[in-house]
């Protein structure tokens, strides 16, 4: 059972198990944009049984473990955009932190059996008090969201520890795909780029703070993660990273080459901007408006437990990833398609 089967992890995952042999049930909420694109993208959307599902309504949620009774539960579904949650912050903590809850108590009560994968995040370290993060280092979340999770993350432990429930938290950095949510800063580079490319648009692309470092991963590769700690003899927390990190204008840079952009960093601060070095034009400007209350200066997780308990290594070069993203959009844009 995956809940939050029609966002970029979810579909990863689904196809990961499926080719395992596994029965798929996919919990989405309806209404949501683009419902079931990500999925027919894959090609499993007909081999997934489709449920509606909502995080803040406790008797859905023990209905449906009640009656399905999972082997495994993967908890996806969030209000998962950070920005959001600034704006957003009852609705944030509601969904992110109590809905866990319920699913945890819908276990407990119900389906004690179930084995249950929660998607913590790298922004509950925040303002980062060690580097690399590892699973000891101390939380300082800087957002409604990294609150929101850090209350999910530690009532998985308690309830693994309070009464046996089998409740994996998996500390993942940020992992990207061609199946990133377009207001995610990644996507949002390589969406605008192509559209820059094919003659979409003569906009600049704005961001917000170009030096903020992040661990990017490949999604494809952090699912099979999700699935080992549901593997193991006993419950644990993971950090799942790659332990490189790279600023948000280095992103930049290697999607534009792609693309065939040289970019240029001109100016500072507010006034600062990426220009073509073969056209002179002016493709990405800094706006403001996109800057955090609180912002996330650096993250780099450390992923040795995973590697030396686990067994697992991630694949996909930060480098390949940036390439990977980039020529998808490209090709949707050639096709018409963003």
């Amino acid at each position: 059972m995956i809940a939050g089967i029609t966002g970029q992890d979810g579909g990863y995952l689904a196809k990961f198990l499926l080719e395992k042999g596994y029965r798929v049930i996919g919990l989405y909420r309806r209404g949501a944009t683009d419902t079931f694109c990500k999925l027919k993208e894959h090609g499993i959307l007909e081999q997934i049984e489709l449920i509606d599902f909502d995080l803040l309504e406790f008797s859905n949620i023990c209905r449906l473990i009640h009656i399905h009774k999972p082997d495994e539960f993967y908890n996806l579904a969030a209000q998962s955009f950070v920005a959001a949650s600034w704006n957003e912050p009852i609705y944030t903590v509601q969904a992110d932190g109590v809905g866990v809850l319920y699913i945890l108590e819908a276990i407990r009560q119900f389906s004690p059996q179930t084995r249950l994968y929660q998607a913590s995040t790298s922004e509950m370290f925040g303002k980062v008090q060690e580097t690399p993060q590892t699973e000891r280092t101390p939380f300082y979340p800087r957002s409604p969201y990294g609150v929101a999770k850090l209350m999910a993350h530690w009532m998985c432990v308690n309830y693994r520890e309070s009464f046996g429930v089998f409740a994996c938290s998996g500390i993942l950095f940020n992992h990207e795909s061609p199946m990133r949510g377009k207001e995610f800063v990644t996507r949002k580079i390589t969406h605008h780029f192509a559209r820059l490319a094919t003659g979409q648009t003569m906009d600049p692309l704005e961001l917000g703070n170009l030096n903020a470092k992040r661990d990017w991963g490949f999604a494809g590769d952090y699912v099979e993660m999700m699935w080992l700690m549901l593997q193991q003899d006993k419950p644990d927390t993971y950090v799942i990273a790659t332990g490189e990190t790279h600023p948000i204008r280095d992103f930049v840079e290697e999607a534009g080459k792609t693309c065939g952009f040289d970019i240029e960093w001109q100016g500072s601060g507010t006034d600062e901007i990426g220009v073509d070095r073969k056209t002179g034009k002016t493709l990405v400007r800094v706006n403001p408006r996109f800057y955090r209350p609180a912002e996330v200066e650096l993250l780099i997780g450390s992923p040795k437990k995973a590697e030396e308990e686990l067994g697992w290594k991630p694949k996909t070069s930060y480098r390949e990833l940036c390439r990977m993203m980039m020529q998808s959009d490209l090709d949707r844009a050639k096709k018409g398609l963003l």
